[in-house]
């Protein structure tokens, strides 16, 4: 016989053997009742409805906002001498950051402070003539008309000085004001004016300061959650607000409310709200838009159980307890809340304790028998493994 046809016949022997191995396994797989699975119940996975303090979360889109922005400007008219600032920087209330000439000014205090010694002596010289008027009056020697004018003269005296004391007062003053300080702290922004510019009293712009540490948040919530607010604030309690990024996950900062508007706004149907910031990392920056989340209040010791345990339908959200015979029960519930670990809160329906099904939910009717499983850990370095390139040597 040759190879070829033994190979052949070898070949179909092989086909022989499978063929007869699957109609064994086949048969004998019919031969099992079909209701035994049944009689096992089925297969689900359940939660404990527990106790937790879940708090009452409104979410809202908000905008950050600058607690504070400042246009520093010059007090006096003059030339800009100097600057001392970065653009960027970070400045402390009262830091220098210019300075404008004042030397008019200083010309100016040194006109007023001649004037002053000129009116002192005037006004010296009025008092000592008004002593010897008042001495020859008593011995009748000069008429009450000349005393009355040297006593008015001596009061005009007295006021030009100080007329002029006021005038050196705010010569001094605008000395003072050449020197540009900050009005409060926060970081610069770009300069305005270069020096050797003239600036102008209260309108030439030299840059703008925002103060990001305090930072505010402005956001607004729908008017039927009004209640929820107004309350707590006047009641002096704290709400407290988190700002997360816009994936939602991040958070970056916690504040708390600081101003509720007083008017609801009638295009949207909403009331704006304003919460203040630390900020001291720098994670929010002015007109960054980030999600905010209000807590209003907490429900202390509030039933809760797996979200995925809740189902909707036309007559509204039920559960499926499971009683001690392994057997489950269609029960309305009335919910609350969901918290950030994926549970739900229950006003009705379920007691602590209560077992609900979370997996395995829609194969079940009012009644039906169930066999409760546990998920089995998968060793995950076992898929590590089978993942991992195999090397071989060299044949």
């Amino acid at each position: 016989m040759s190879r070829k046809i033994k190979t052949i016949f070898i070949f179909l022997i092989l086909i022989i053997v499978i063929a007869a191995a699957y109609f064994f396994i086949k048969s004998k797989s019919s031969s099992q009742p079909r209701n035994m699975p049944q009689s096992m119940g089925t297969p689900v996975q359940v939660g404990v409805a527990t106790t937790q303090d879940v708090p009452v979360l409104v979410n809202a889109l908000g905008t950050v906002t600058a607690n504070k922005t400042v246009t520093v400007t010059s007090r006096i008219t003059g030339n800009l001498q100097s600057i001392y600032f970065k653009e960027g920087q970070y400045v402390h209330e009262g830091e220098l950051l210019a300075q404008v000439d004042v030397k008019p000014s200083q010309a100016t205090l040194e006109q007023y402070e001649g004037t002053l010694a000129q009116n002192q002596a005037q006004l010296k010289n009025a008092r000592l003539t008004l002593a010897r008027y008042e001495r020859l009056y008593e011995k009748e020697s000069i008429s009450k008309q000349d005393l009355d004018t040297q006593i008015a003269t001596a009061g005009q005296y007295e006021g030009a000085v100080k007329a002029t004391l006021g005038q050196i007062q705010a010569a001094k003053l605008n000395i003072g004001y050449g020197r540009i300080v900050a009005p409060i702290s926060g970081y610069i922004g770009l300069r305005k004016v270069d020096i050797g510019n003239a600036v102008s009293a209260d309108s030439t712009a030299i840059a703008v300061i925002t103060q990001t540490k305090p930072i505010a948040v402005v956001f607004s919530i729908p008017q039927v959650q009004i209640a929820d607010v107004v309350k707590p604030l006047r009641d002096g309690k704290t709400l407290i607000v988190n700002a997360y990024d816009q994936s939602g996950k991040n958070k970056l900062a916690e504040g708390k409310v600081t101003v509720i508007s007083n008017e609801i706004d009638s295009s949207t149907g909403t009331v704006s709200l304003k919460a203040v910031f630390e900020n001291q990392t720098d994670q929010l920056f002015p007109n960054q838009f980030v999600n905010v989340q209000l807590t209003t209040k907490t429900l202390d010791h509030a039933i809760v159980i797996p979200s995925a345990a809740v189902q909707l339908s036309d007559a509204g959200k039920y559960v499926f307890t499971v009683n001690n015979h392994s057997e489950v029960k269609k029960v309305m519930v009335k919910t609350g809340p969901e918290t950030t670990d994926g549970k739900t809160t229950i006003f009705e329906g379920v007691q602590l304790g209560d077992q609900v099904v979370t997996t395995g939910v829609d194969s079940l009717g009012n009644g039906a028998k169930v066999k409760v499983v546990t998920p089995e850990k998968v060793d995950t370095r076992i898929l590590d493994n089978a993942s991992a390139p195999h090397h071989h040597g060299p044949r």
